[in-house]
């Protein structure tokens, strides 16, 4: 534990990467506090005994509530936003709201607060399509080609461009595998993992050919920890890639019918636009940071398993708490 930024503020800490976040800050003596909306669980954390725990329900477009979360804060691990293309496209007011406008927010409580670090959950899908022989760096311009990206990239750059005190950096991760206890399952390897467990059918979406950088959330969970113990001089004000596999949509689902080792299981083609392809290079991470991925997809693949044999996923096709659209048709949120 880092004793300098031992004092935790996660925004979006009842999220995706927050519930395992979280629990592994406090194994290691962090002293956290949650503040989330907690749209999608309000018992995320509910077996955790820990005094250094502290949860907070809150929106950070309030930026009082904000500002008043971060008193006394050392590190500000920005997680919060609707996390997915199709989220921000349900209601375009509402996504710029929480993943651009109110991460202004955030800055104005990291600057008042005289908070230490902010580390910042930025995302490889800024970079839009590239050729495929292109080995997509940290210093390459990005080209979203959907809000949710765009606004990713705006962050960098409105960050950027403003004179604070305050350390940060941006970690910019492929999409995630994997399970957590607030769990999505509409992102590519766990969609087709719990598809072929449910009703033994892998949805190749598109052509199959879109080329996507692939991360084992628990190695997600790593890398911010890597983030809070690392000297200033090797990460203020820079950009990391994360990514421990680039694979193609069809051979992700050739990866999850291998791991699962089932032969019943069947491809089904399905009509997608979503075009993103890039494949990241995760050298500069390795390189500036010492950090390498311990976990590859396949453990993915079998946590994901596990957890739908253990009865920990219920309904696992229909049931809207783990996807994100879905959800936030049943709030109607705005």
């Amino acid at each position: 534990m880092n004793k300098e930024l031992k004092r935790v503020l996660v925004t979006g800490g009842a999220g995706y990467v927050g519930s395992l976040l979280v629990p592994s800050l406090l194994e290691k003596g962090y002293k956290v506090k949650v503040f989330d909306t907690y749209w999608f669980r309000e018992d995320i954390f509910k077996n955790i005994d820990n005094k250094n725990l502290t949860q907070v329900k809150g929106d950070i477009r309030n930026k009082d509530s904000l500002n008043e979360a971060s008193k006394g804060m050392d590190a500000i691990i920005n997680l919060a936003c609707i996390a997915n293309d199709p989220g921000v496209d349900l209601n375009p007011k509402l996504g710029k709201s929480i993943n651009y406008n109110a991460f202004f927010n955030v800055i104005s409580a990291a600057e008042e607060n005289k908070v230490k670090r902010l580390i910042v959950a930025s995302s490889t899908s800024q970079y839009g399509i590239k050729p495929s022989d292109l080995e997509v760096t940290e210093d390459i311009e990005g080209e979203p080609i959907t809000d949710y990206a765009r606004y990713k990239l705006e962050c960098e750059k409105a960050l950027n461009n403003s004179y604070v005190s305050f350390e940060y950096v941006f970690a910019r991760p492929a999409t995630l595998a994997g399970y957590a206890p607030r769990l999505r399952l509409d992102l590519s390897v766990n969609i087709l993992t719990i598809n072929a467990l449910v009703n033994k059918r892998i949805k190749i979406f598109g052509t199959g050919e879109q080329m996507r950088p692939m991360l084992n959330i628990k190695d997600m969970v790593r890398f911010y920890e890597t983030l809070l113990e690392a000297d200033t001089n090797k990460i203020n004000r820079q950009a990391f890639n994360l990514s421990y596999q680039n694979l193609s949509i069809k051979d992700l689902g050739l990866l999850v019918k291998d791991t699962l080792n089932d032969p019943s299981i069947q491809f089904e083609l399905v009509e997608s636009n979503d075009n993103r392809s890039y494949h990241v290079n995760t050298d500069k991470v390795k390189r500036v940071l010492g950090f390498e991925f311990k976990h590859d997809l396949k453990d993915a693949i079998h946590s994901i398993r596990e957890a739908y044999e253990d009865g920990l996923i219920i309904d696992g096709l229909t049931n809207p708490l783990y996807y994100n659209l879905e959800r936030m048709k049943q709030l109607n949120l705005n």
